[in-house]
């Protein structure tokens, strides 16, 4: 029942980082979609792919998207 739950959050979060405006709310989502990801493989006892999903995906290249962001909106000032 929990991995219902969690797909159906992930499939939300998905589409919201798709279709938000806002490119800080987008990557936000989608972090948050990546950390139910590395959740969800904790949950099916995957824990090697859990570690690297929330360490690569939800750390490093979310911490590059939202730096790049603020580089790019300190730019057009």
């Amino acid at each position: 029942m929990v991995e219902i739950l969690l797909v159906a959050a992930i499939i939300i979060l998905a589409v919201l980082a798709v279709e938000l405006k806002k490119l800080l709310h987008a990557v936000i989502s989608l972090c948050g979609m990546c950390i139910l990801i590395g959740i969800l493989f904790g949950l099916l006892r995957a824990m090697y792919v859990m570690v690297f999903q929330l360490l690569i995906y939800a750390g490093a290249t979310i911490v590059l998207f939202i730096s790049v962001i603020m580089l790019a909106v300190g730019d057009e000032k």
